[in-house]
């Protein structure tokens, strides 16, 4: 193979040629770099054409990212771990298997700076646009590539190497691409930080499985137990009677199967256990007619199996959620999605990544930061919460940064130790950042970029150790688009990011409702059936802040002595203006008159004996006789 400065002159001869007389020689460039540049050609693209750097055509990037959060959630803490590790050496860049930019970490402004302006999220880079480029390329090509300096198509990115790696789902599908950036050429072997990129999206793969398959067992496997930890061991997706439902490709190598072969296959159990109490005890995998006594770590177990099968497991293992995780486990609910993205969530904090808590106006943002500063390492340190809209704009500053004795009129005498500082340690929460002014926004970027405080009429820093979790129920990214939040703060705040649900997008109210009876110390209190059903259709737009206060104005009317609470509870308010068509279409009257039709029948079924049509009911007999009040005259 020619010498690199040779292959660089070699690609600088041939856009030459190509621009003077159209004529592209043969055997030039190598081999799979020659036959990405005749692509190029194919598509149109122009060598020399500088706007193809410029396009600007980004896409929605709260669309986007909201199409890619699966790929998004499982690749943030690679990411920032690689880009702590690329310090100023390299860019880091993550995309979409349409090759659509969905994240950049490390120097891009340098890329701005040499008038490069496409390397934003929301740009797309296929081979058809922009010509040979590592993350286009790699997706055609569909294995990890290497471009070294002079081999792109474009003159304009001669000066850089890259490296790209496909990152494919559980199926086997490729579902993005992650790619390294540097400026100069490529080390002559693979360096540290190549490698680690290999890793990362290794790392990211096997967070997919999780994703993917949240209930059942994910399990990472190698004939050495010494390579569990490595890049080369495979993953598997399993259900508890041990068959196969997806495999890896480094799975696949391993057994030296394709995959349509594995998936179904049946692993055996030992002695006769079950496959779950096998895996816990053995800790080995044996699928009959593949391999035999292959070493394991269970990377996640569902929720339901042996609590032993979480021992040895990797680092960002969930198998099953521990003590730690009991708050977010009960927010969670039924919500498998809303577990994993506070699992995530909770992984983020513990690696020093900020966590975004999205939603509407009473879904529990704040009881959600609590439960993730509760259930993460720095458990049993401060954890400070500021409401940014609660704060009169010319107190916010003095409240979050404190301030020394005398630094303006009216301040506090000896100063005040701003919340910032009183985070030392532990996790702050900053509610409704959304409301932060802009010119606060810039001193609060600066802050979390160096971890530095200077208190208002100081001179000197404090350095502070915070864990970071901001909330809003507004959208941030329309924010920045209307330029009243600043694009850079968004980027710094939003490494994981926890979408709520609202109330009535959720199928387990009851939990929510059971969840909240035993807050208001009324845990033995039962909800009717009716009640429920209103509960379970009405649109709730306060969400669960609603519920609660619908909760605690029926325990309050009840009687001393009853035990369900039921539609006669219910204030009228509620009633009239919030249940929805579905439930009574003519709004309280309806409910009332299908409450006493039951009534009466339940009457007329046990010849007027009121506590036997109670307990049919399941109600109280001072109940039913109340009811009875209003059906006569």
């Amino acid at each position: 193979m020619p010498a690199l400065a040779d292959r660089q002159h070699a690609a600088q001869l041939i856009r030459e040629r190509l621009r003077s007389d159209s004529l592209f020689p043969q055997g030039w460039l190598r081999m799979e770099i020659d036959a990405s540049w005749r692509r190029s050609l194919a598509h149109g693209v122009r060598c020399h054409d500088d706007a193809l750097l410029n396009l600007h055509e980004f896409l929605d990037l709260g669309e986007l990212r909201d199409a890619n959060r699966m790929l998004l959630d499982a690749a943030a803490p690679e990411l920032e771990f690689l880009a702590q590790r690329c310090g100023q050496q390299g860019i880091v860049i993550l995309a979409n298997a349409d090759a659509t930019i969905l994240s950049v970490e490390g120097n891009a402004g340098a890329l701005a700076e040499l008038g490069i302006g496409d390397v934003s999220p929301g740009a797309t880079w296929t081979e058809a646009l922009r010509g040979t480029n590592a993350l286009g390329t790699a997706l055609v090509e569909g294995r990890p590539v290497a471009i070294d300096s002079g081999e792109h198509f474009l003159g304009r990115l001669a000066r850089f190497s890259c490296r790209s790696l496909p990152i494919a789902d559980p199926h086997g599908k490729t579902i993005g691409v992650l790619d390294l950036t540097r400026d100069g050429q490529l080390p002559l072997a693979q360096d540290t930080l190549s490698m680690l990129v290999g890793a990362a999206a290794s790392h990211i793969e096997a967070r997919l499985f999780e994703a993917f398959y949240p209930e059942h067992f994910v399990i990472a496997f190698h004939p050495h137990r010494a390579y569990l930890d490595s890049t080369w061991c495979g993953v598997l997706a399993m259900r508890e009677d041990g068959a196969i439902l997806a495999a890896s490709a480094q799975a696949c190598e391993l057994l030296g199967f394709p995959r349509a072969d594995l998936i179904g296959r049946q692993c055996e159990s030992l002695r006769g256990m079950s496959f779950a109490a096998s895996v816990s005890q053995t800790h080995t995998l044996d699928i009959p007619g593949v391999a035999r006594d292959l070493a394991l770590r269970v990377l996640r177990a569902p929720r339901r199996a042996t609590s032993n099968i979480g021992c040895g497991a990797a680092r960002y293992s969930e198998a099953r959620p521990d003590a730690r995780e009991a708050g977010l486990v009960k927010i969670a609910g039924r919500q498998s999605r809303l577990l994993r993205a506070l699992q995530m969530a909770r992984r983020g904090l513990d690696n020093a990544l900020p966590v975004l808590v999205q939603g509407e106006t009473g879904t529990g943002k704040e009881v959600v930061a609590r439960a993730l500063h509760d259930a993460s390492e720095r458990a049993g340190k401060p954890f400070i919460a500021v409401n940014c809209a609660s704060i009169p704009e010319g107190l916010i500053e003095s409240e979050l940064f404190g301030y020394r004795d005398g630094a303006f009129t009216g301040a506090r005498k000896g100063g005040m130790l701003g919340r910032l500082m009183q985070a030392h340690g532990g996790t702050l929460f900053l509610d409704e950042i959304g409301d932060m002014p802009l010119a606060l926004q810039a001193r609060l970027l600066r802050v979390l970029q160096e971890r530095k405080v200077a208190p208002l009429g100081a001179g000197e820093e404090q350095t502070i150790d915070i864990a970071v979790i901001c909330a809003t129920h507004r959208s941030l990214l329309t924010m920045v688009r209307e330029k009243s939040f600043r694009e850079d703060l968004f980027y710094r705040i939003n490494g994981v990011s926890v979408t709520l649900p609202a109330l009535r997008e959720r199928d387990d109210i009851d939990l929510i409702v059971a969840s909240l009876l035993e807050r208001l110390n009324a845990q033995d209190v039962r909800v009717s059936d009716e009640l429920s059903k209103v509960f379970r259709t009405h649109s709730w737009p306060g969400n669960i802040r609603q519920l609660e206060m619908v909760l605690r104005t029926a325990l309050a009317v009840r009687a001393d002595n009853e035990q369900e609470i039921g539609l006669d509870h219910l204030c009228d308010g509620f009633i009239d203006g919030a249940c929805p068509a579905a439930v009574h279409p003519a709004g309280r009257g309806l409910i009332r008159k299908h409450e006493d039709e039951l009534i009466r029948e339940s009457l007329a079924r046990h010849d007027g004996n009121v506590a036997a049509a109670a307990l049919s009911l399941g109600i109280s007999r001072a109940t039913l006789y109340r009811k009875l009040k209003r059906l006569r005259p």
